[in-house]
């Protein structure tokens, strides 16, 4: 097994289970070797040959977000600049296995959150570039999603204790951001799509570019703000600052849109260091969210 379990995991997919599944639906698939089985926070993702991947959800909470995957992602895919997992396959729930699955193509590449955050600058750009061409209107049908793109006032309740744990770095900076945010003009806008969850572990870069955008199972429609809170997970000041540029330039945000995206920013530390022991490179994440926007307040 690769990877750290998630705490609240209710059916672990180890390879007997997945070999099964395929020899069940996608029989001409069920020989190619499985390898390099990571955990994410929603789901299981198991190598398939060199090309493909398998992708299951861990818990009922998570199901419905594969589902949105296989019905949004062909047809947004077709609009951006970098690859993403379009499922190739998709799998049916039966007896085995309650939930849907997909087969989806192996994006080649590095995650972001392994690589050094300085190198992360030069496909600043390409990100803002990604991520303005998604943040196109959504339809009246797009799915909602309860915890991304919403406004801030309705997370207000759950965000506000979170940012007063005693664990927190930079409580007092994290604190005011939220607030900044709360008292900025809300999102009046068309819903727009959005990715739901690009920090740098969900990012894949290649030789300085941006080579793939990967796990959509938060997608949604609304405040495109809680995307553009990657500007301070992802990048140190000069990647930040090319990438609100270039996408203050592509789709003319303004200092509202911003005030809500780094209170989304700070919004997303207590979670990303929720734990810590299991997923280490979340909590670095965390960290780092944290650090940005103490570094931002103290110009």
């Amino acid at each position: 097994m690769s990877g750290p379990v998630h705490p609240k995991i209710e059916i672990d997919v180890d390879a007997r289970l997945a070999r099964t599944l395929l020899a069940e639906q996608h029989p001409d698939l069920a020989d190619l070797p499985l390898h390099g089985r990571v955990h994410g926070w929603d789901n299981i993702t198991w190598r398939l040959g060199d090309g493909l991947a398998l992708r299951f959800p861990v818990r009922a909470l998570s199901a419905p977000l594969v589902e949105r995957e296989h019905r949004w992602l062909p047809r947004l895919a077709a609009h951006l600049p970098v690859p993403v997992p379009v499922p190739v396959r998709t799998g049916a729930p039966g007896p085995h296995f309650p939930w849907s699955w997909s087969v989806v193509p192996w994006l080649a590449g590095t995650t972001a959150a392994r690589t050094r955050v300085e190198d992360r600058a030069v496909w600043a750009t390409d990100l803002a570039e990604a991520l303005a061409a998604l943040h196109r209107p959504a339809p009246p049908d797009a799915p909602e999603n309860p915890f991304r793109a919403v406004p801030l006032a309705t997370r207000a309740a759950v965000v506000g204790p979170r940012l007063a744990a005693a664990h927190l770095p930079h409580t007092d900076v994290l604190a005011d951001a939220w607030a900044r945010g709360l008292a900025a003009p809300a999102y009046g806008g068309t819903p727009r799509w959005v990715h739901g969850d690009p920090h740098p572990a969900n990012l894949l870069a290649d030789h300085g570019r941006l080579v793939g955008l990967i796990d959509f199972g938060d997608l949604s429609a609304g405040d495109p703000a809680s995307d553009l809170a990657t500007a301070w997970l992802t990048f140190g000041p000069a990647g930040r600052a090319a990438f609100v540029a270039r996408s203050d330039e592509l789709r003319g945000w303004d200092d509202a849109t911003w005030q809500r995206a780094r209170a989304w920013a700070a919004a997303y530390v207590p979670t990303l260091l929720a734990h810590p022991d299991e997923y280490p490179s979340l909590a670095v994440i965390g960290r780092h969210t944290a650090a940005q926007l103490s570094l931002d307040a103290a110009l």
